[in-house]
Parts: C-alpha cells; sequence; structure tokens
C-alpha cells in the first residue's frame, strides 16, 4: 500500500524530548536504538518485552498495555505491535492530540514514516519508497553502505572545518568552489588515508577559487 500523498522530507530534532514507543519485541528494539543515537527521551510501553529491550540503557521501560490517551503526554509516538487494535487506538490519539505517528507496517496509521537510513559521521543517506516496497528500501540502504564507507564522515569533517575557518575569518563561504574541491581527489585520498595531504588539497582548491 502507498502512501495517501507525497510525503514533505524532513529530519527531526528529538535530542531531549519524549519519544514513546509502543510494543516490545526487536522491531521496537531497532526503533528505539535509533532515537537513542538521535538523543531523545524514550518511553517504551508493551505488555511483554525482550530482554535486550528491557536493559537497554536510557530507556524508560514499562511493562504494561498501553493507557489511552497517554500519547498526548510526548511529541512524537512510533508504534510496533502486531496487535492492530493496539495500533489503531494509538494513532488516533496521537492524531487527536496533535502528535506526529509512525505505526511499523501500517501506512494508513501514519502521519510521518521512517527511511532506511546510512549514518556516516553527520552524514546522512536515506532511502525512502512511499511505502510501496520496505524491501527496495532495505536493499538500495545496503548498496549505499558499500558505497559510501567511513571515509566520507572524514571528508565531511575537512569540509565542515575549512568552511568554518572561513566564517571565523569573516570571509562568505557561499562563493567557495567546493564542488572543485570535492572533484580534486579528495575522497580518495581520505580512503588511502592520506588526510594531511587530502586538507591541503582542500586549501589549495579553496585559495584559488576565492582569489
Amino acid at each position: 500500500m502507498a502512501l495517501p500523498s507525497r510525503p514533505y522530507p524532513v529530519n527531526l530534532l528529538v535530542a531531549g524530548r519524549s519519544v514513546l514507543v509502543v510494543g516490545g519485541g526487536t522491531v521496537a528494539l531497532e526503533k528505539v536504538d535509533g532515537l537513542l543515537d538521535a538523543e531523545a527521551e524514550v518511553t517504551v510501553v508493551a505488555p511483554e518485552i525482550v530482554p535486550e529491550l528491557a536493559d537497554r540503557a536510557g530507556v524508560k521501560v514499562e511493562q504494561r498495555p498501553y493507557r489511552s490517551g497517554e500519547a498526548a503526554g510526548h511529541r512524537l509516538v512510533i508504534v510496533a505491535t502486531s496487535d492492530p487494535a493496539v495500533t489503531a487506538v494509538v494513532a488516533a490519539d496521537a492524531e487527536a492530540a496533535g502528535v506526529w505517528v509512525n505505526a511499523a507496517d501500517d501506512i494508513a496509521n501514519c502521519t510521518f514514516t521512517l527511511p532506511a537510513r546510512v549514518r556516516r559521521g553527520d552524514l546522512l543517506l536515506t532511502v525512502s519508497t512511499g511505502g510501496r516496497s520496505p524491501g527496495l528500501a532495505s536493499w538500495t540502504r545496503k548498496r549505499l553502505e558499500a558505497e559510501f564507507g567511513p571515509e566520507w564522515a572524514t571528508l565531511l569533517d575537512l569540509l565542515a572545518e575549512a568552511r568554518d575557518e572561513f566564517r571565523a575569518s569573516g570571509r562568505s563561504s557561499l562563493g567557495v568552489d567546493w564542488q572543485a574541491a570535492l572533484d580534486s581527489g579528495m575522497l580518495e585520498m581520505v580512503r588511502e588515508g592520506r588526510i594531511r595531504e587530502a586538507k591541503e588539497r582542500l586549501q589549495a582548491c579553496l585559495s584559488s577559487s576565492s582569489d
């Protein structure tokens, strides 16, 4: 089943914000780990909870059924349960309270979806099929994981550092030819561990483009 309309892509900043996860199985565990990586304040509610989730540090775990209306006390809600009736109740509560909700494998009860993700430091690549084929999204993610290795996080760090230096000196980085720098072979240097050489190449390209 496809989404009823085209989604608007957005990255939510949930650090320090309360997120409710309804469900205690392996799917819920995956969602919780992603939320913890984003530094959210996570509460898990479910009658049965797998040991890995029950022992997850930084998570408030309440082993009980979902209570009608409690979705309203959170900024975001994720439902990961195999019980359609529970999913429908949670989704209805969230919608009534104006809280965004995602229901695993149940697009009809979603107000946002979760794309497949590849993270390399602060570089985040996402894949979405509009809910039509999670399998294709997962397959594409694996291809991206193979192509985009840890060197991309280092490359981003070098570029961000150079941009910060421009701004600290009072110069604008808007007119800098970043594309020329990226096309200069920097990535290959980083991949081979030649970080200093890559940084020197970057500085040479930026100096040339800002003259």
